[in-house]
């Protein structure tokens, strides 16, 4: 079965998705937790990163430090991420020792310690890693501009929290999170590797199947009203390099807008990788690098645009030339794209930035890291199958369609423009 999916579901709710993948003696084991910064609650923004910390401290049966010489002993990495819809954790080490991983992750899925001590040297460490973001010019345009573009959602703060609430979280607090979220019936475990699925499928019964069954909390559902009119706003600092951001309000991955998007957005500034582990590709053939960089307005242009479970962002980073003014730049990029809402996209152009979206796409699954990761990066954003057919949807994407999507979603009513500047100009 190399190659497919094994997709089940065990009966305290823990679905599982496994990939059989024989190129090389690895597996990599991911768990998956429905459980972002969009579902902190007010006043507690920054639980769910701080949750993660909390999750390399240990459980009685395994130290921290235990876990860590565990892993690294048989030749393994293990990371996790904490995203606004999801929080991950993953090991890959050789499939032979994959047994460690089940047991380690249904371990730390209920037995989590968050020892008192642990939970205050964390506290100053995310406090730590919030200011050396403060310190990043960008990292603070970038904060301004997504709370600006929200009213009520919470993908209006950062993932790493408000410092006020990190300020006040308790452990007691901390840990009831956990516990509510932290479930078998709140979670995904994907795989991917030189492994028998079925044979593996024993294994996560053995070891997750005695779990309780409680069921998923409800997610939070938030009615964020459109943008009414362009927003502005400047930030001011040390640094001496100007910085431009333009941020338009953009749909959920389950609008039919958003195969046209991620088109769009990779002709205007280059392929943006979708997934958690992407590889990179020059954009130095897109729209906006040959209309700002080329013509010297800009050192550099990057668009981002995130799958995500409800409205989020599509946004344009310039980095600008020291002695150079940002409204300039912003009249650039707007003339740059008033030509394309005008005129359209050539199907040459649209061709190239679908060869370098599959480009990027395969360099995103070229590991068994990859492969599983991908595998749950949809499943927590509606379902795996998305993955598969990604490539597909793209293929009928036409002119049209890219132009449609243009004029209904990147225009001034719909963004958020945020200027840095430098101190003294």
């Amino acid at each position: 079965m190399s190659g497919q999916v094994l997709a089940r579901v065990l009966p305290n709710g823990l679905k599982v998705l496994l990939k059989e993948i024989h190129t090389a003696p690895l597996a990599s084991v991911w768990m998956w937790y429905r459980f972002g910064s969009r579902d902190d609650a007010p006043g507690e923004t920054g639980s769910a990163h701080w949750i993660e910390h909390m999750q390399f401290k240990g459980t009685p049966n395994f130290s921290g430090e235990m876990l860590d010489r565990l892993i690294s002993r048989e030749g393994g990495v293990w990371n996790a991420f904490t995203y606004m819809d999801w929080t991950a954790y993953f090991i890959t080490l050789p499939a032979e020792k994959i047994d460690l991983v089940l047991r380690l992750e249904a371990d730390r899925m209920t037995n989590s310690r968050f020892d008192p001590q642990d939970f205050e040297s964390e506290r100053t460490v995310i406090l730590a890693e919030k200011d050396g973001a403060q310190n990043d010019p960008y990292a603070r345009l970038s904060d301004a501009v997504q709370m600006a573009a929200f009213e009520r959602h919470p993908y209006r703060y950062p993932v790493i929290g408000q410092r006020e609430d990190l300020l006040a979280m308790t452990r007691d607090t901390l840990y009831a999170r956990y516990r509510a979220h932290y479930l078998p019936a709140n979670a995904v475990l994907t795989a991917a590797g030189d492994f028998e699925a079925e044979s593996l499928w024993t294994q996560i019964v053995e070891h997750f199947g005695g779990l309780p069954s409680t069921p998923a909390p409800p997610r939070r559902v938030v009615d964020e009203p459109p943008l009414a009119a362009e927003k502005r706003l400047e930030i001011r600092g040390a640094d001496e390099t100007p910085f431009l951001q333009i941020a338009y309000r953009t749909p959920a991955i389950n609008s039919p807008d958003i195969y046209a998007l991620h088109l769009l957005n990779a002709f205007l500034a280059g392929p943006s990788g979708l997934g958690v582990l992407g590889g990179g590709l020059s954009n130095r053939t897109s729209y906006l690098y040959r209309q700002l960089v080329a013509m010297r307005q800009a050192v550099s242009v990057h668009g981002s645009f995130n799958a995500t479970l409800d409205p989020f962002l599509q946004v344009f980073a310039l980095t600008l030339p020291p002695d150079s003014a940002p409204q300039a730049a912003l009249t650039a990029f707007d003339e740059a794209l008033d030509a394309v809402l005008q005129n359209g996209v050539q199907s040459a152009d649209l061709q190239r930035a679908l060869k370098q979206v599959r480009a990027l796409f395969a360099y995103g699954r070229e590991t068994v890291t990859q492969q599983a990761s991908w595998l749950g990066y949809y499943e927590m954003l509606g379902g795996w199958d998305w993955f598969e057919t990604y490539l597909a949807r793209l293929q009928q994407v036409t002119c049209e369609d890219v132009l449609r999507v243009a004029q209904k979603w990147l225009h001034p009513q719909n963004r958020v423009v945020g200027f840095y500047y430098p101190e003294g100009t």
